[in-house]
């Protein structure tokens, strides 16, 4: 099993990276969370691997924190929520907000997230409480924010990143151009300050 990998990153089309290692590209797949921390395209870059062995296929899937992980992987134990549902979980908000919603019996946070109804939300809650005790909530945010260029389609990046995660066409171009007053930096910028507003809302 793949547990890490350390390479050169050459593609960041959000969900879905692909790093070189030495010649051999990885495919992987990364939370909004992860990809807000890395590099630019060209840079070095490590990811802590979960890997998912499926009779059709190998998905690798990879995060900046090895809490973030973790988590992860406890998400994927709880009846109904598959790799894809946890990304879009923790694409939607930090760990550590995850956390407190858990702590807090925060269902509407929750439901506000694709793919993510009432009795889902209420399994999370159930589910993960006894899991969650002995986490701690950092006092830190975590990495900062390291800025990609911003290239001429970082707007419609930004859109189809969304609908990856579960949002509807409409709604991720609602979303995104709610929160885009031409001052982004890159598509992840965007994605970062449209997912804040929709689960705020």
């Amino acid at each position: 099993m793949i547990g890490r990998i350390h390479g050169i990153l050459l593609e960041k089309q959000a969900p879905l990276l692909l790093v070189d290692v030495q010649g051999l590209g990885y495919e992987i797949q990364a939370p909004m969370s992860t990809i807000y921390q890395l590099p630019a395209i060209g840079q070095a870059v490590t990811l802590h691997i979960h890997m998912v062995v499926r009779e059709d296929a190998q998905l690798l899937y990879g995060f900046v924190e090895l809490r973030e992980r973790a988590l992860f992987k406890t998400l994927i134990k709880v009846s109904g929520v598959g790799p894809k549902l946890a990304l879009t979980l923790l694409s939607g908000m930090e760990t550590d907000d995850f956390v407190r919603c858990v702590h807090d019996n925060d269902i509407a946070s929750l439901v506000r997230l694709p793919g993510v109804g009432k009795k889902t939300a209420e399994r999370l809650l159930v589910e993960m409480r006894d899991r969650l005790k002995d986490w701690h909530i950092a006092s830190a945010s975590g990495l900062p924010l390291m800025a990609a260029a911003a290239g001429p389609d970082f707007v419609s990046e930004a859109e189809s990143a969304l609908i990856s995660l579960g949002y509807k066409p409409q709604e991720a171009s609602k979303a995104i151009s709610a929160v885009n007053d031409g001052e982004a930096q890159s598509s992840e910028s965007l994605i970062r300050a449209a997912l804040k507003n929709m689960v705020k809302k």
